[in-house]
């Protein structure tokens, strides 16, 4: 009934159809392959690190679309406007990326004092999203025990001193392998450190994913392809993509969704 009141409305421009119009579907940019392995910067061929990549701690990461246009209003939506629906709609396209090798879900976690400001993490529910998505088990890892100041101004060095100490780890023992979310990926500071006392802790692996990716370097034309064009990533609006039956929840070696 409140679907047919209220209904939901465009995640980009707030006007259109959910979740994304056709118009802000085409303005959507997809970070495809090939690219950098380790971080999946899109570029002409592929590469097996390059000046993109996230901090040490993290072995990997990953994001389907760039920080940009409609997905830029849509997370913007979801941290300060209180739009929760994005989460499973953005996570659906994340747990479509690639061969996610995980064991488990966790997410950078905000301080007790933004989340009860917010009323809820939106790393968490993007968090919870992928976990469905993937069918791999979601549980917490690290608390933020610092409340660090916005990291908008600083660069990468900077951002990794003042992160430092941020994090604890939680009293469970960490699988091997972990996939850590987050909603934006910039310099990677934040979850490097997330990373870090995991690793502190016990975890061999820890991939980065994000929704999506800041960054202002040039990308390949592919990336910028219209409707009819795409890649095979799964797109939020089309049918939900399908777990590959081989990939069952308790098969903790293979966390891919069939794209």
């Amino acid at each position: 009934m409140l679907d047919v009141l209220f209904p939901m409305r465009c995640a980009g421009c707030g006007r259109g159809p959910w979740p994304f119009c056709s118009s802000c579907r085409d303005e959507i940019v997809v970070l495809s392959e090939p690219g950098c392995v380790r971080c999946g910067m899109p570029a002409e061929e592929e590469l097996t690190g390059c000046r993109h990549c996230p901090p040490a701690p993290l072995r990997s990461a990953r994001a389907p679309f760039l920080y940009h246009g409609p997905v830029r209003a849509a997370l913007f939506r979801l941290k300060w406007g209180g739009w929760r629906s994005v989460a499973d709609a953005l996570g659906r396209s994340m747990g479509a990326v690639g061969d996610l090798q995980a064991d488990l879900v966790s997410w950078v976690p905000l301080s007790s004092a933004r989340r009860a400001a917010r009323g809820y993490d939106q790393a968490r529910a993007l968090a919870r999203a992928v976990s469905r998505a993937t069918g791999l088990p979601l549980a917490p890892l690290v608390a933020r025990v610092v409340d660090t100041a916005p990291q908008t101004a600083r660069g990468g060095p900077e951002r990794r001193r003042a992160m430092r100490g941020a994090f604890r780890a939680l009293g469970r023992a960490p699988p091997a392998r972990v996939l850590l979310v987050d909603d934006v990926l910039t310099t990677g500071a934040t979850a490097a450190e997330c990373a870090r006392v995991m690793l502190d802790a016990g975890a061999r692996h820890v991939g980065l994913l994000t929704a999506a990716r800041a960054t202002s370097w040039p990308l390949p034309a592919r990336c910028y392809t219209r409707a009819g064009s795409r890649p095979s990533l799964w797109l939020p609006g089309d049918p939900s993509p399908e777990v590959d039956a081989s990939r069952r929840p308790s098969d903790p070696r293979k966390g891919t969704v069939g794209s």
